[in-house]
């Protein structure tokens, strides 16, 4: 005999350690790995490794308990199998672990461990080759019948069972093709024997002797096949059951097949033991486990029953996170994510405060209200990551049925549990931060009401025991941060609004956008874009210019995008720099620079960073959007400017009158609700009422006497409802019958009544923010609204002049230059605040 090649292993191999079975040279084993140091060799050597070497690796047997295999050094084999891992496949169910395809190559022996830690790495001598014969090699002698022997033997092994089977098939081709000096291994890994009787084979380095330890192994299966055959009459489809002569199929004949699952059933026993359940659900669970045992495999039942109690197990009952309770760490931590938002900052700082002093205090349920792009998802992010909690975020917009909530019940079919549940199964833990985005635009459908389904999550005196459908056991929900996102609280349920604790997220003042966007949005979009500021920079005095000429917004959504707009522009020219670049390094190759510079009209690149001053920002973005025109419109008698809220912030509104000659007829346009319908004729009957006192009578004692009035709104294709207009509609009207201009930097809001008095209203923060954008320099408010100054930042108030108003005379007096005609008393100004 004489070999034509052969296989070299490294002298060092790391060392994987199996516990139920034995790896013979020439045959294919499924290891699966699940110990620390096995897991560890596979994800330093076998997921990172690019080599063949990286995949050579030395399996050997373990006699220890595998219970016990935990930083105790493993017990070894002497005599070990080289194996080429061709494929390595991961799983998490029921714990992680992978699963290793491992070609054996030949045998060695260690002599020296080099290191036990983090997994097994020996010197290791080789002793054998995995050799091929040519067809004129011989052997001779004693060792040349006992290969012959065996030969025989296992042809006849193969010869009892049916040829048209595919796998029998290849393994007869196999047994032609393989050199004889593998087939005792081989064999021995195929037929039905013990590890100890495989240890014997393996243990065998004489060529001789592994012949003499694997006959009388191949010659028993064959005289217990025959008693098979004696004993019983084959059935067609025994033959194709392989599987008793050669169980698990170590060497991958079929490379379809696939091995068949242990008992799941126990596994799952032990899973929902380890589970650490309340008592009810644990009794569900062994109930359900019971009837399981009972349930034939072929029963469409059986997949519902299991896939329940794969839900149960993998729910986090007893498992949360740590909170992080350092004060100062998380104060840090809000104020580098986001700027302004003090008093989310505080109430998020005062939760860790009484954490630190009770350690079972229930979650808050948060409700961030607030219009869009100011960072009410975004901070509640920020908050889980400051906790050190989980996160998890569910959409509730559209969402109009009450199963996405509770979820299905188990007698449905496709039935799932809700979005609450699969949450927590996302997580792994019961303490997470839950966000549910945008709570004010939930729907309404005949499948139910999912914001009446959620008043049970949102319910601190309830959620500890939330019972899912599919469940239908109690859950555990007080340990969750659940924050609630909404634009506006008027579409939310009285009964929802009433479980949450609403803090109000205004809109940005200008220098807060300023600020913003050099510590987040313009490092955010350089580094999106692929720049850096020594390639653009965009100075503050732009910045502004953005905010206030390009949008108009309560939030920083569209600045984002117009600095990204100026970010696309400058990679253009630096792209076409880089090109230049490269184009002149060619011309100075081939000494023809002149000539390509004076011909293409190329130019070199710049070296200076580009600065996006007016006039590159119109290049950019073109004219400015939002001109202020306020003095423009308030040229002519019948203009004053009002304060709206709107979800997407606060607005200032135009409303302008016109008169002609008519029968006293009021025409109201701009699509205005009931309400705002009300609050003009309520103004037209209160100056109707005191025309002669302020000299709008014009010689008659009605001013609207043989006159119609038209007021309109514009933006006509915007709704618009409320009571905040009243002054307003007042201050236009007595503008147009007097005859005089309203003061062109005045704004207002308040409700107004029949005796002149005027009411409160909401959104103040909104609107005066809206007054200042606007560049408006005084703002008249109610008198009790007074105290709504005080969430006003301090810049912001320095800039305005603020008319606390109780009466309609103390409004006009302060809408006019020089006041109004007969007023009686004087407004309250209080300047620069």
């Amino acid at each position: 005999m004489s070999s034509n090649s052969g296989i070299q292993i490294p002298s060092r191999l790391p060392l994987l350690c199996t516990h139920d079975g034995v790896l013979l040279p020439g045959s294919t084993m499924r290891i699966s790995v699940d110990t620390a140091r096995n897991m560890q060799l596979v994800k330093s050597r076998l997921l990172k490794g690019t080599s063949l070497k990286s995949t050579i690796i030395g399996v050997i047997p373990n006699t220890r308990d595998p219970e016990h295999d935990s930083d105790e050094l493993p017990s070894l084999h002497s005599i070990g199998t080289a194996g080429l891992a061709v494929q390595v496949v991961g799983s998490n169910w029921p714990k992680p672990h992978y699963t290793l395809l491992i070609t054996g190559l030949c045998r060695f022996r260690v002599t020296k461990l080099l290191r036990e830690k983090p997994f097994l790495v020996a010197e290791v001598e080789q002793l054998d080759k995995l050799e091929q014969y040519t067809e004129g090699d011989q052997a001779d002698g004693e060792l040349g019948e006992l290969s012959q022997r065996f030969y025989q033997a296992a042809v006849q092994l193969v010869g009892m069972l049916d040829m048209s089977v595919p796998v029998v098939a290849k393994l007869r081709r196999l047994l032609d093709s393989l050199p004889k000096e593998t087939l005792p291994d081989v064999l021995a890994s195929m037929i039905r024997t013990s590890n100890k009787e495989k240890l014997q084979v393996l243990d065998a380095v004489d060529l001789e002797e592994r012949f003499k330890k694997a006959l009388p192994l191949l010659t028993r299966q064959i005289e217990g096949l025959k008693l098979l055959q004696k004993t019983r009459k084959l059935r067609p489809d025994d033959d194709k059951r392989v599987g008793g002569v050669f169980p698990g199929r170590q060497f991958s004949l079929d490379e379809e097949g696939e091995d068949e699952d242990g008992d799941d059933t126990a596994v799952l026993e032990k899973k929902v033991k380890a589970a650490a359940m309340p008592e009810a659900a644990l009794r569900v669970c062994l109930k359900e486990l019971k009837r399981l045992k009972k349930m034939p495999e072929s029963m469409p039942e059986y997949a519902l029953t299991r896939n329940y109690l794969e839900m149960m197990v993998e729910l986090p009952w007893s498992k949360s996170s740590k909170d992080c309770l350092d004060i100062r760490a998380a104060r840090v931590l809000l104020d580098n994510d986001h700027y302004a938002m003090e008093k989310l900052k505080r109430r998020v700082l005062e939760y860790l405060a009484v954490r630190q002093l009770k350690s079972t205090l229930k979650g808050p349920i948060l409700c961030f209200v607030g219009p869009p792009g100011v960072g009410k998802t975004s901070v509640g992010r920020s908050i889980a990551r400051t906790l050190g909690r989980e996160f998890h975020r569910i959409a509730l917009g559209g969402v109009c049925d009450q199963s996405d909530i509770r979820g299905h019940r188990r007698t449905y079919v496709g039935s799932m549990p809700g979005r609450i549940i699969n949450g927590l199964k996302t997580v792994g833990v019961n303490n997470p931060v839950f966000l549910l985005d945008e709570v004010d635009k939930l729907g309404k459908s005949l499948q139910g009401d999912p914001a009446a389904a959620l008043l049970e999550v949102l319910d601190p005196e309830q959620n500890h025991s939330f019972t899912d459908h599919y469940l239908n056991v109690p859950f555990d929900l007080s340990q969750v941060l659940f924050i609630a996102t909404a634009n506006t609280t008027a579409t939310i349920p009285p009964a929802l609004l009433d479980r949450m604790e609403v803090l109000q997220v205004p809109g940005y003042t200008q220098e807060e956008k300023v600020e913003i966007a050099h510590r987040h949005l313009i490092p955010h979009q350089l580094e999106q874009h692929g720049l850096t500021p020594q390639q653009l920079q965009i100075p503050q005095d732009t910045t502004k210019d953005i905010i206030s000429k390009y949008t108009r917004e309560a939030g920083v959504r569209s600045l984002e995008r117009k600095i990204g707009a100026i970010c696309r522009a400058v990679a253009v020219k630096v792209a076409e720099g880089h090109k230049v670049s490269r184009a002149d390094l060619v011309t100075r190759l081939v000494g023809s620079r002149e000539h390509c510079e004076e011909g293409s009209g190329i130019t070199a690149p710049p070296e200076m960073p580009i600065v996006i001053d007016p006039i590159a920002l119109k290049d950019i973005l073109g004219p400015p959007v939002f001109e202020m025109e306020v003095s423009e419109r308030l040229t002519l008698p019948g203009v004053a400017i009002g304060l709206a809220w709107t979800p997407m912030g606060g607005e200032i509104m135009f409303v302008e009158a016109s008169r002609m000659e008519g029968e006293g007829q009021l025409t109201l346009t701009g699509q205005l609700g009931d309400v705002m319908k009300e609050s003009a004729h309520l103004a037209i009957s209160w100056l109707r009422s005191n025309a002669k006192t302020y000299l709008l009578t014009n010689g008659s004692a009605d001013p609207l006497e043989g006159t119609d009035i038209h007021l309109h709104f514009p933006a006509g294709a915007v709704t618009k409802d409320g009571p905040s207009a009243g002054v307003t509609i007042v201050t236009c009207l007595a503008s147009l019958l007097s005859g005089r201009l309203v003061r062109s930097d005045v704004a207002m809001t308040g409700e107004i009544t029949l005796r002149g008095l005027v009411l409160p209203v909401g959104g103040i923060k909104d609107k005066v923010l809206a007054a200042h954008r606007a560049s408006l320099k005084r703002v008249i408010i109610p008198k009790r609204n007074e105290k709504d100054l005080e969430e006003i930042p301090p810049h912001v108030r320095a800039d305005l002049d603020f008319v606390f108003a109780s009466t309609l005379d103390e409004v006009l007096n302060a809408a006019f230059d020089g006041g109004f005609p007969a007023a009686v008393s004087h407004p309250q100004v209080v300047s620069k605040l």
